[in-house]
């Protein structure tokens, strides 16, 4: 098959690893795989490679929506089919599908927050809608009104798959002044308002002074300066630190205890799959896809949101009781490695995409 992946931009989120990591699979399967995104460049374009990659705007207008000669470049492709990865992709999505009645056009419903009228739109004329979460493939069905046939639940593939044994990563720790019996809380993902690390930050600090804690921040985004300002008005900028954007956080999962998420809009959290499947217990604020991430009360603790005591007493035992923590960890790494492996996700996406081409 020939297969595009339309991305508006890869910056370094979530659905664009996903789009890296599938483009990758299906290269490997024997397909030919194209990646087209509306902007050029992009922290995560580098790590595309050897994958081809098409971009419409000549240079970079920052506009995340502008897709010039869109359907030009995609009745000369022909590709049989093209997947719409993220919200500016999936609101061409419609326009495609009437565009080029041969090729197949599935849209993919990978967020929490609210749906472009464009996005809504196109869900009804594409082939079919894959959703990452069974939560998100509900809003579909409940809220937009698609049918249960055309919508499937492909979870997201780890894009770190860890090595069967992880060693501490102690020489890590110790660079950011974490002791030996320090609990080292951990979050990675973009610094947006939507992804509440504020939250995360507040909590810390609530923990007190005379517990052994930090709290590690991976990522870069429009928040981090709000987020830092507050670390340093509660007094915790000691405690918190501010990693920025890392291009591989494996390391960051050897080195950390406990994994931590104050989402206030997901689908599927790429960071808890990844920190589960790393045999990090977790404890996460309630969004869009949360508990499909872990084994709610045995792997990972999910608190209603906002709820900060709650939060703060499911953390409390996972920092002070080192066999919880540990069995947490073990039951973590079992149900993430099998939920989440990246070949039997990408498998069933083929396999979709081989059904909806046998009607055409």
């Amino acid at each position: 098959m020939k297969i595009w992946l339309l991305q508006d931009h890869l910056r370094s989120g979530g659905t664009e690893r996903q789009t890296i990591l599938l483009a990758r699979a299906f290269n490997t399967a024997g397909h030919a795989v194209e990646v087209v995104t509306f902007r050029p460049g992009g922290t995560l374009a580098p790590t595309l490679a050897p994958i081809p990659h098409r971009c419409l705007q000549f240079f970079d207008t920052t506009l995340n929506w502008f897709a010039p000669g869109l359907l030009r470049a995609a009745r000369s492709a022909s590709p049989d089919v093209i997947l719409c990865m993220g919200r500016m992709a999936n609101c061409h999505a419609g326009r495609l599908a009437r565009a080029l009645p041969a090729t197949t056009v599935v849209g993919t419903m990978r967020t929490g927050k609210p749906l472009p009228w464009l996005f809504r739109s196109s869900l009804h004329r594409v082939a079919h809608v894959v959703a990452n979460s069974a939560e998100s493939a509900g809003i579909l069905t409940h809220t937009y009104g698609l049918p249960a046939d055309r919508v499937s639940v492909i979870h997201n593939a780890l894009v770190f798959p860890p090595a069967t044994e992880i060693a501490r990563d102690d020489a890590l720790r110790a660079q950011h002044g974490a002791g030996p019996d320090t609990r080292v809380l951990l979050c990675v993902g973009m610094l947006r308002p939507e992804k509440n690390q504020r939250a995360l930050v507040e909590i810390a600090a609530a923990l007190g002074r005379d517990a052994d804690w930090q709290l590690w921040i991976a990522g870069d985004g429009p928040a981090r300066a709000d987020c830092e300002a507050l670390a340093a008005q509660l007094n915790v900028s000691d405690r918190v630190k501010f990693l920025g954007f890392q291009s591989n956080p494996t390391p960051l999962y050897a080195a950390a205890d406990i994994a931590v998420l104050a989402s206030q809009a997901e689908s599927l959290s790429n960071f808890l799959i990844e920190a589960q499947a790393h045999g990090l217990p977790a404890v996460a604020y309630a969004a869009a896809g949360v508990t499909e991430c872990m084994r709610p009360s045995v792997s990972g603790w999910v608190i209603p949101h906002g709820e900060r005591t709650a939060f703060l007493n499911a953390l409390h035992p996972l920092m002070t009781d080192v066999v919880l923590r540990e069995q947490a960890g073990r039951a973590a790494r079992e149900f993430a490695r099998t939920a989440f492996d990246p070949e039997r996700q990408a498998g069933a996406y083929l396999t979709l995409f081989n059904r909806l081409r046998s009607k055409v």
